[in-house]
């Protein structure tokens, strides 16, 4: 894979060195492109970024099971634009086999993650993980699997501020017996603890003349493997085109 390459100049930094970036409460800036674009791009960025290497891996894959309501409430609840929404999941590093339930908060811009290591393997809600997410003001009755995620990931550390980006790509999405994937496409985040366009990434990429888009996972995962028949769309048959657009390339 081109990516191999493209990233083994990189210096590395340990994943225990990163987690001193863990930016648990950030904000968020996405951009998307082609695989065939990192290879310019990872040039520009080597001497200001190192990559997080843990024993050696340095693009591991991430498993993520999503929970929704019957009726997809947070879904839903993301193509209505809503200001306050919530994203609940589980997500496996698949290399280590550790996994985490997560509670993914955004509201007016800024995004919260709030999560607690499990040892169950099978992505279930058991009573005591059922009363960490009412903790976290996640009162639904009747979640359940709504999607399954898989990826790998790149993460950059800056050497100059407080700021890592990770580049998500070999996107692959489950539900029952439907699968999908995004084909070529790099989901970039930029996250960051306050909004800054003063990151060599976000310049990198203007160059580039990629600028930020969001993109969800959940939910061109969700249309990808549901089917457009069944959900309303409206909001993101642009992002649908884009994603053609780029694969394309």
């Amino acid at each position: 894979m081109i990516l191999d390459k493209d990233i083994e100049h990189f210096e590395s930094i340990t994943l225990e060195e990163m987690n001193q970036v863990k930016l648990m409460d950030r904000i968020e800036t996405k951009f998307v492109l082609s695989v065939n674009q990192i290879s310019s791009l990872f040039q520009t960025l080597m001497p200001y970024y190192r990559v997080v290497s843990f024993q050696g891996e340095v693009m591991p894959t991430y498993n993520t099971v999503y929970y929704d309501t019957e009726n997809l409430f947070f879904y839903r609840e993301h193509h209505r634009k809503r200001n306050d929404r919530y994203k609940v999941r589980f997500r496996n590093y698949v290399d280590t086999n550790i996994t985490f339930l997560e509670v993914k908060h955004k509201k007016n811009g800024r995004v919260g993650k709030q999560r607690i290591q499990v040892e169950n393997e099978n992505f279930t809600l058991n009573p005591d993980l059922l009363e960490f997410l009412h903790q976290k003001k996640i009162n639904k009755q009747d979640l359940k699997i709504s999607l399954e995620n898989q990826y790998k990931r790149i993460t950059l550390v800056s050497n100059y501020s407080i700021e890592r980006v990770t580049f998500d790509f070999d996107i692959r999405f489950k539900y029952q017996n439907k699968q999908a994937n995004l084909g070529k496409i790099v989901i970039i985040e930029l996250k960051e603890p306050i909004r800054s366009r003063s990151s060599k990434l976000y310049h990198s990429l203007k160059q580039m003349n990629v600028l930020p888009y969001n993109l969800s996972k959940y939910c061109v995962g969700l249309i990808k493997t549901r089917g457009l028949e069944n959900l309303k769309y409206n909001r993101f048959k642009k992002k649908l085109l884009k994603i053609d657009k780029i694969n394309a390339l």
